[in-house]
């Protein structure tokens, strides 16, 4: 009789990358001037950016690499995914994500999404957000990431069912951002396969306005049919 193999449990704020390319097929590319960067169409209401000098005023005198995490957090990251809301899709700040794929599971907290809402619950994740940690509680954000939008891409599959499913993340440090573009397709096999895109680092205190751009554009490219 043979011996069922168990279901790996995994947490999304403890998994390796060794964890998950143990379980996933990984494909990982460079940085790159990619489409989805690029911000083409996207305009900024004289509204929207005298909201960006604000933030970037409260900004630019402090040393945000020695503020605590909830501080930036309030300061810095959330006011600009604010900013990226319309109609109903919201920004959220500690979103629960899981996921049930054929051969593990895999749950935990994002810090932070955009997503479309209805009756106020967050039910498709466009943007799943890591705000990473320093000092000696610091550990690579990637891997973190990685579950964010495996667990996302999940959810959106159980209530689309495409397959593959696009789904955007990025990793803050300090005021600091980087953005990737995740695909994640054969949701239903074995090993489903995730495709990594990357974009450089931004820094909030000077450049805001290409953060806000990329943030609508992902909106847009996820919520247009």
């Amino acid at each position: 009789m043979e011996t069922a193999i168990p279901r790996r449990m995994l947490t999304i704020g403890k998994v390796s990358l060794g964890d998950l390319t143990s379980l996933i097929q990984l494909e990982e590319k460079g940085v790159a001037a990619h489409p989805w960067l690029n911000g083409q169409g996207i305009t900024l209401t004289e509204i929207e950016q005298q909201q960006l000098a604000i933030v970037q005023s409260r900004l630019l005198n402090d040393p945000t690499h020695l503020l605590n995490e909830a501080t930036i957090w309030s300061r810095a990251i959330y006011p600009l995914l604010l900013l990226a809301e319309r109609d109903n899709i919201r920004a959220w700040a500690e979103v629960t994500l899981s996921a049930q794929f054929s051969t593990f599971d895999i749950s935990g907290i994002a810090d932070g999404a955009i997503g479309q809402s209805i009756a106020g619950r967050l039910i498709s994740p466009y943007l799943v957000v890591v705000e990473t940690k320093r000092g000696i509680e610091g550990a690579d954000p990637i891997p973190q990431l990685y579950g964010q939008l495996l667990a996302a891409a999940y959810l959106n599959w159980k209530a689309d069912n495409q397959d593959p499913q696009e789904i955007f993340g990025c990793y803050t440090i300090a005021d600091s951002w980087t953005f990737l573009r995740g695909e994640i397709s054969q949701l239903e096999e074995e090993r489903p396969m995730l495709r990594v895109e990357y974009s450089r680092e931004y820094s909030e205190k000077y450049d805001a306005e290409p953060i806000l751009r990329i943030l609508k554009q992902i909106v847009n490219r996820r919520s247009t049919p």
